[in-house]
C-alpha cells in the first residue's frame, strides 16, 4: 500500500484525482490540503509516500514545499500550467501532470513509480534513492539550489551540515547530515571513504596505495586525495572495476619519484 497525500487549493480537483485514484487499490490517499501552510502541516506530520502537489496555492507556489517533502517520497505535479514543467523536473520530480487529467497518464505515472521502487528494490515507504542523472534540492546558509546528483564528488560530514565538493571545484555547505546522504544518494556509485566523507567513484581518477596504511583517492575536482579507512577500503574496492568503466591508475609509495 503506497500512502499518498493531495495538494491543491481547489476542493473539485481534489475529488476529481481522488476518483481517479480509487481503480489503483495500491494507492490510499491518507491526507489533503488547501494551502501552503496547512501543506507545510501535512507534510511534517502526515502518512506518506507519494504526493500529488499543484504548482499554484493560495500563499504561495508548489515548488517552495519541496524542501518540505519527507525524504524518500515521491512527488507528481499536477497543474494546468505547463510552464511550470521544466522547474518540475529540476526538483527531482517523479512526474508533472496537465489537467484535466488523464486516466491513462495516471497510471503510467504510477507505474513508473512503480518501476523506481524495483530499481531501487527499496520499499516505497521506507525511502527511494536517487539516481546518477537525478536532480537533487539542496538548502544552503544563502539559500536553495537545484544541483546534479552525477556532479557531486564528495561529501564531508561537518555535524548537522556536509560539505558538498563538485566536479567544476565548488565547495558548499548544506543543511543535511551524512547519513542523511548516505540513505538518498544511489550506492554505487556513492560509498563511504570512511566515517566522515562519502565519494562518488564515478569521479575517481587514481588510487596511491601507501604501504602499512590505507590508500588515496584521487578524485576529480578536489584539490587534495581522500585517505580512505581500512575497514571502508574493503568493501569499497569491490566497486571499483565494474563502476569505474575504465582503467584506473594504482601507485604505490615506491612508484613516487
Amino acid at each position: 500500500m503506497i500512502p499518498c497525500l493531495l495538494i491543491d487549493d481547489e476542493p473539485p480537483a481534489r475529488n476529481v484525482l481522488r476518483t481517479l485514484l480509487a481503480p489503483h487499490g495500491h494507492v490510499r490517499v491518507t491526507g489533503e490540503a488547501g494551502t501552503v501552510q496547512a501543506a507545510r502541516e501535512l507534510l511534517a506530520r502526515g502518512e506518506y509516500a507519494l504526493v500529488f502537489l499543484d504548482i499554484q496555492l493560495r500563499g504561495g507556489s508548489g515548488l517552495d514545499l519541496v524542501p518540505h517533502v519527507r525524504e524518500g517520497a515521491a512527488v507528481i505535479f499536477v497543474t494546468a500550467h505547463d510552464e511550470y514543467a521544466i522547474r518540475a523536473f529540476e526538483v527531482n520530480a517523479l512526474d508533472y501532470l496537465l489537467k484535466p487529467i488523464k486516466p491513462e497518464r495516471l497510471a503510467a505515472s504510477l507505474a513508473r513509480l512503480n518501476r523506481r521502487r524495483e530499481e531501487t528494490g527499496v520499499p516505497l515507504r521506507e525511502g527511494t534513492r536517487l539516481r546518477r542523472d537525478d536532480t537533487v534540492y539542496v538548502r544552503t546558509d544563502s539559500g536553495a539550489r537545484f544541483l546534479p546528483v552525477g556532479e557531486i564528488v564528495a561529501i564531508q560530514s561537518c555535524e548537522n551540515y556536509s560539505e558538498l565538493s563538485l566536479r567544476a571545484g565548488e565547495r558548499f555547505l548544506v543543511r543535511q547530515t551524512l547519513k542523511s546522504w548516505e540513505d538518498q544518494l544511489p550506492l554505487p556509485p556513492f560509498a563511504r571513504a570512511h566515517r566522515q566523507v562519502i565519494v562518488n567513484l564515478d569521479h575517481l581518477q587514481r588510487i596511491e596505495e601507501d604501504r602499512g596504511d590505507a590508500p588515496l583517492l584521487h578524485l576529480r575536482g578536489l584539490r587534495a586525495p581522500v585517505r580512505a579507512s581500512r575497514r571502508e577500503w574493503t568493501e569499497l574496492r569491490e566497486f571499483l572495476p565494474a563502476e569505474s568503466g575504465r582503467p584506473l591508475r594504482f601507485e604505490t609509495t615506491a612508484d613516487r619519484p
